[in-house]
């Protein structure tokens, strides 16, 4: 039998959503992403979300060869998004390290004040994807109709992009993948009362999953209640493979090539030069 540590250090494992640019991770970056790599993670998507975050995803990016980056504002900042940050956007899209636009969308659950605000940030997003080429890191939250329509009137369909920690319901993963979108999952997957999550994991099409950590946020059972770090990567993947009856070194060969696909990552010998 093989031990869970050989698995372990067979992982190609990418995490595609994860705030190594958070103040959380402020003093220990190098330490979160060594510790990662010994887990099985070989590389990460840092994400990027507001003005500050976006230049310190693109800085942390810089600093190690196996850490892309996305920049973008996500809906709670969309009130504070000037048109000058909507440029300084677009041309942060020409860096070679950033990978895609966001994290962007709706959130209706902390505030609906500025919803015609978060419409017209995101609708810019869109733009930039569609004149770009860059994939879209989309957040939703207790907006899955508007996030839906927005995308089916204002994305080319051939603009890809990733449903960031799915939080929406089994019925409408079809919608969204139809729009030329992936589906990732995060720690909400393994936890025990999720059965939202569990359902939706049995159902994405295996060309179209992705799996993230979203750390520090959102730590897997049974750290859940605890700061998250992308080390814990594979407990998702781990529950996942569970859920679909898979191996877990097949979804890990499948989940990491759907990310290199989407965010044309270079091939994986390039990630740890």
């Amino acid at each position: 039998m093989i031990s869970r540590l050989t698995i372990l250090e067979m992982m190609t494992l990418i995490d595609s959503h994860v705030h190594l640019n958070d103040e959380a991770f402020h003093h220990n970056v190098d330490e979160i992403i060594t510790k990662s790599m010994n887990s099985g993670v070989e590389a990460f998507v840092c994400v990027g979300y507001d003005n500050s975050t976006n230049l310190k995803a693109l800085a942390i990016a810089e600093q190690y060869p196996n850490v892309f980056c996305t920049v973008g504002f996500h809906p709670s900042h969309a009130q504070h998004v000037k048109p000058e940050d909507m440029t300084h956007l677009e041309e942060m899209l020409r860096h070679p390290k950033v990978v895609g636009i966001g994290e962007c969308g709706l959130d209706y659950f902390w505030d609906q004040t500025y919803k015609a605000v978060q419409h017209d940030v995101f609708k810019a997003q869109i733009d930039l994807a569609n004149k770009t080429g860059k994939p879209l890191v989309i957040h939703m939250r207790d907006s899955a109709h508007d996030v839906l329509e927005m995308l089916k009137k204002y994305k080319h369909q051939e603009i890809s992009g990733v449903m960031h920690c799915y939080s929406g319901s089994s019925e409408m993963v079809r919608d969204f993948v139809n729009e030329n979108l992936y589906i990732s999952l995060a720690g909400p997957v393994t936890f025990k009362n999720a059965v939202t999550p569990k359902a939706v994991a049995k159902i994405i099409p295996s060309h179209r999953l992705l799996i993230e950590t979203d750390a520090p946020y959102l730590a897997p059972h049974p750290y859940r209640g605890k700061e998250n770090n992308p080390s814990f990567l594979p407990i998702i993947l781990e529950s996942i493979a569970f859920l679909r009856n898979m191996d877990i070194k097949d979804l890990d060969q499948i989940t990491m090539e759907n990310t290199r696909n989407l965010f044309h990552l270079p091939i994986r010998k390039t990630f740890i030069e």
